[in-house]
């Protein structure tokens, strides 16, 4: 029964991402930018994380000043990059293949492991790499050729998010050597909030703050897909293997393309569908086995 609830939270935290972009089309159409977006959701997750963690637990708020180069890389490198990059493909292209682009990330992670952590390049870990890139080629369109291809803007985009996304899993893997994952959560949108918000020009929407579905949308980027969202997968961490976790976690592109395609009428081609299958093919092939359960780790 406990598993069971592990496996629950795991898939419903997946989830809650996948709704993502319900939450940033509302603002776009609003008049929101993706910048403006970018720095809602750090406000928001910030403020919404500082207030649990002031009634969970205040003493998980100490951090060392020195340590504070770990989250300049989980919140400012890789956070504001990744959500702006993400937030953009999905102005740039749509919902759904935004949102598979973005899972390229367990394939740059294990880039990253073999040239920063020495990690075996196992022929599985090549096969997944093989098997995402022919994915994402179905995915945009150029093989085979369709009227539904994705432009190259829309392609970086697409690839930067998985990009950046990736390397929070590569300075989180230091910070969480020192903090719990709840501290480098809350400062890593603390340290992405106050990169953004004095760039983005949010202070000039003031304006429409006053409309309750901008409000909620905020509340649901915020407070749903990001507080809710973390609490979840976190929980479920406690019983159930990262590894298994992060498969389970694929339920997030297709909630999302679910979110695209009975919300917002978005058409993909027979093709784009069988490359998202590829690459969440290729998350699964990716996932090595742990030697030992303690191995794991939240990220």
């Amino acid at each position: 029964m406990k598993k069971n609830i592990a496996y629950l939270s795991i898939l419903s935290g997946a989830a809650l991402w996948g709704l993502i972009g319900l939450f940033v089309t509302y603002l776009y159409e609003a008049g929101f930018t993706p910048t403006h977006v970018v720095a809602i959701r750090a406000l928001s997750a910030s403020s919404f994380l500082l207030i649990f963690i002031l009634i969970k637990n205040k003493k998980a708020l100490k951090i060392k000043f020195s340590d504070s180069k770990y989250f300049i890389g989980t919140g400012i490198i890789s956070i504001v990059f990744f959500n702006w990059c993400l937030f953009q493909c999905m102005k740039e292209t749509s919902i759904s293949v935004a949102s598979i682009l973005l899972y390229t990330a367990p394939a740059f992670v294990t880039i990253f492991s073999r040239l920063f952590f020495k990690e075996v390049l196992t022929l599985r870990k090549i096969s997944a790499l093989l098997i995402t890139f022919l994915g994402c080629t179905l995915v945009i369109g150029l093989f085979p050729s369709t009227s539904q291809s994705v432009s190259i803007y829309g392609l970086i985009l697409g690839l930067g998010s998985g990009f950046f996304y990736a390397l929070y899993s590569i300075f989180g893997k230091f910070a969480l050597q020192k903090y719990s994952s709840l501290t480098v959560t809350v400062y890593t949108f603390i340290f992405a909030a106050l990169a953004i918000t004095p760039v983005s020009g949010i202070w000039e929407m003031g304006y429409l703050l006053s409309r309750s579905d901008v409000w909620l949308s905020i509340f649901g980027l915020g407070l749903f897909s990001t507080l809710f969202a973390f609490l979840l997968y976190t929980k479920g961490l406690e019983t159930v293997e990262s590894s298994r976790a992060s498969i389970m976690a694929t339920v997030e592109p297709v909630v999302a393309s679910l979110v695209g395609f009975f919300v917002f009428k978005e058409m993909l081609s027979l093709w784009q569908y069988i490359g998202i299958f590829f690459v969440l093919v290729a998350v699964f092939i990716v996932q090595e086995k742990k030697r030992k359960p303690t191995e794991d780790s939240p990220l």
